[in-house]
């Protein structure tokens, strides 16, 4: 079977990233009727979690296996005990990197830290792993890590199918709130206007950090050749950060007040920290390769792959 021309590939690709904008978000859209109608708290936060979950996973599946016709083992999705030790290392390493280059900043005096309440820290790190989970670590990682990555590299060297990656994690925000913007009209609720980053960021400053955080996500990916090591970066980032920069918000048990403006580096620096670690201890890859898919069942590859053709 002769390989897919390269425009049909990228726009296979781009459909994982329109996916998780669909699912993104419907979800918010969903959030704001919630709290309209007065749902509030842990209850509005499970519901716009479900919801974005629920149509982000089963479309991907659908997409891989009856669409592709391609196994999904080629998304990263690995086997039970090797998926546990890869969720693992993804959690451990980024909190632990992020442990590192924290303290480095509490040392110089860029963070300061207020009272620590255990049962409550405990108790919003469970509720918010789950949720988080559902929300974004789970359909993300499947529809660009997993997906759209894939879908890229079968056809494109490694590094290429990187950057494409990398771009389309950066156009999934501003697309979700185009979305939302339409489903938030259907249902009747006040329409926000679209834009590249959430409202009060600074769309630079966010861009830089999403591509950091991409390529940090991708990195994991890509070292362990397991999904789940992505999914448990993606995970452990959101709950430091949720944690510290916002916990006094959120109600978390613990928070840090940043002391300089110069403490915004932290949190790309932590994520660089662990994508180092990752390129350090994963398998050794080839960034010239390509990775081509097996063929649907019952079907044969006529050409040989080639590993530097774009």
């Amino acid at each position: 079977m002769p390989p897919r021309p390269a425009p049909a590939v990228i726009g296979r690709a781009a459909l994982g990233m329109l996916v998780m904008a669909v699912a993104l978000g419907t979800a918010s859209a969903v959030d704001d009727a919630a709290r309209r109608l007065g749902l509030d708290g842990t209850g509005r936060r499970l519901l716009t979690a479900a919801v974005c979950c629920a149509i982000a996973v089963p479309l991907i599946l659908f997409l891989r296996r009856r669409v592709d016709r391609l196994p999904l083992d080629g998304l990263g999705l690995t086997g039970r005990a090797e998926s546990v030790r890869a969720f693992a290392t993804g959690v451990l390493i980024t909190a632990g990197s992020a442990a590192a280059v924290f303290g480095l900043g509490t040392a110089a005096g860029w963070v300061r830290w207020g009272p620590l309440d255990a049962p409550r820290l405990i108790a919003y790190v469970a509720v918010n792993a789950v949720i988080a989970l559902a929300l974004e670590a789970l359909p993300e990682e499947l529809t660009l890590r997993g997906y759209a990555y894939r879908t890229l590299n079968a056809r494109f060297r490694r590094r290429t199918a990187f950057v494409g990656t990398v771009a389309l994690f950066l156009v999934t925000p501003g697309a979700a709130t185009v979305v939302q913007a339409a489903v938030s009209a259907l249902l009747g609720g006040p329409v926000a206007r679209p834009g590249l980053a959430p409202q009060g960021e600074d769309p630079v400053s966010y861009l830089i950090l999403l591509a950091v955080f991409g390529s940090a996500l991708l990195t994991a990916r890509i070292t362990t050749g397991s999904l789940w090591s992505a999914i448990g970066l993606h995970l452990a980032f959101l709950t430091v950060n949720r944690v510290t920069l916002y916990g006094e918000d959120r109600d978390a048990g613990w928070s840090a007040e940043l002391t300089t403006p110069d403490a915004v580096l932290l949190v790309p620096g932590y994520l660089l920290l662990a994508a180092a670690v990752f390129r350090l201890i994963g398998r050794r890859i080839g960034w010239r390769e390509r990775a081509p898919e097996r063929p649907p069942r019952g079907q044969v590859l006529l050409s040989s792959p080639c590993c530097h053709g774009e």
